[in-house]
């Protein structure tokens, strides 16, 4: 018995040393995927700064609060956003049960994948787009047709699932931060209800804590039972201006941290950071053309990026160099 005792205790120092070494080597590069440089450090620092108490800079667990633009800062949005991709892919898995769209130039260039008369359509027609794909229908069945779509939607140029094409080295931020008691909230364009399905399983950001823009919805009775139903139009847009509305709205109170891509998230990071002792804000530059996509002014679809680059010196803002700073891009594959 005294043998058995003396292994199991050896077995369990064992244990313990490897969860300690393990725990340790996280400790030391809790971003294994960011190349060394004064961007990865730049992160550490202000997590640190924030984190120790007895600073000036230390920031009291319920006010650590970070806000991240989803498309283009946690994942691409090349050729065009994912919502879009599921919005045109939904347009014609319908088509057949919707002749009259035939009369609809808007509608007929999304089921031809014709993205520059989409584009030149503007904003008038990207909601036309979407009150064909995403109304009429009760949230519940909305979710649904998400689930599904995502369990097989492929992007064009990577064949991988759209929902498995994060950041690595953006994930290991998400955890990064919330490993020292920061809250995460995903700030996005993109459509609340399509984000919610997915960003727990995908980020580790529960529903609750995903801001984005709002389509019209109403409350009804089907056959005797209460539901939400999804409307034509849109209530709220969360994009530019919009976003520090929104996160006033839903937080009543400004985050710490802002990360985003474009001029899209410029007001997103002023609210944050601007003559603000505390705070610090981020914007991914892509700049690898062989592993991901190379734009800012010019490009494909969205994600302009002028305004919010010339602004970032001046505010003190980290821009990650896509090429440089990451030595991975994408989440390994499942």
């Amino acid at each position: 018995m005294p043998t058995f005792r003396l292994k199991l205790a050896t077995l369990f120092a064992i244990l313990l040393h490897g969860l300690f070494v393990s725990s340790a080597f996280s400790q030391d590069d809790p971003l294994p995927s960011w190349n060394d440089g004064p961007t990865k450090s730049a992160i550490i620092e202000f997590v640190e700064s924030v984190t120790r108490e007895g600073s000036p800079t230390f920031v009291r667990p319920i006010n650590r609060i970070a806000v991240f633009d989803n498309d283009g800062t946690l994942w691409p949005e090349d050729p065009i956003p994912f919502q879009l991709a599921f919005a045109l892919d939904e347009l014609k898995r319908l088509a057949p049960s919707h002749p009259e769209w035939k009369n609809n130039p808007v509608l007929q260039a999304g089921l031809n994948d014709d993205i520059p008369t989409l584009l030149t359509s503007g904003e008038k027609g990207l909601i036309e787009i979407l009150d064909a794909s995403h109304t009429k229908i009760t949230t519940t069945e909305f979710d649904k047709r998400v689930q599904n779509w995502s369990r097989t939607a492929k992007h064009p140029r990577f064949k991988r699932r759209y929902l498995d094409l994060t950041y690595q080295p953006m994930q290991e931020v998400l955890r990064y931060l919330r490993a020292n008691k920061f809250k995460t909230w995903i700030v996005s364009g993109g459509g609340a209800d399509f984000m919610r399905v997915w960003s727990r399983r995908v980020y580790g950001i529960p529903p609750e804590q995903v801001i984005g823009s709002v389509g019209n919805t109403k409350f009804g009775m089907q056959e005797g039972l209460p539901v939400l139903i999804k409307e034509p139009g849109v209530s709220f847009v969360d994009d530019k201006t919009g976003k520090p509305v929104g996160i006033h709205r839903q937080l009543g109170r400004r985050p710490i941290a802002a990360f985003g891509n474009s001029d899209g998230d410029l007001e997103m990071l002023q609210w944050t950071t601007i003559e603000r002792k505390t705070s610090f804000g981020l914007i991914v530059h892509h700049t690898d053309a062989v592993r991901e996509y190379a734009y800012d002014a010019h490009p494909k679809s969205s994600g302009k990026l002028v305004k919010a680059l010339e602004q970032a010196k001046g505010n003190g803002w980290v821009v990650v160099d896509m090429k440089n700073d990451w030595a991975t891009i994408f989440s390994p594959e499942k």
